[in-house]
């Protein structure tokens, strides 16, 4: 009989940490790679879904952050990298 033991995650999720919209795993600005390639896994057949749930992170981003970043910076930031290509 084999028992499995369960271990904490050492593994800490690439999440954003606000205000500063900075990764809590990384510290990268947020979205960074991680949390992208885990988006991409988690909607990979609802694009449309992908694009308004990262359209409202920006907008609360931009509430936060618009005084420190500018609008066009964010928008490529939180949205831009998720549009389908070519």
């Amino acid at each position: 009989m084999s028992r499995r033991r369960s271990y904490p995650s050492r593994r800490q999720e690439h999440l954003p940490s606000r205000p500063t919209w900075r990764c809590r795993a990384c510290g990268c600005a947020w979205p960074c790679s991680a949390a992208k390639l885990r988006l991409l896994g988690r909607y990979r057949e609802d694009r449309a879904g992908l694009l308004i749930h990262l359209t409202a992170l920006h907008e609360e981003a931009a509430a936060e952050l618009g005084d420190v970043i500018s609008a066009v910076v964010l928008l490529d930031r939180f949205v831009s990298w998720a549009r389908v290509r070519g």
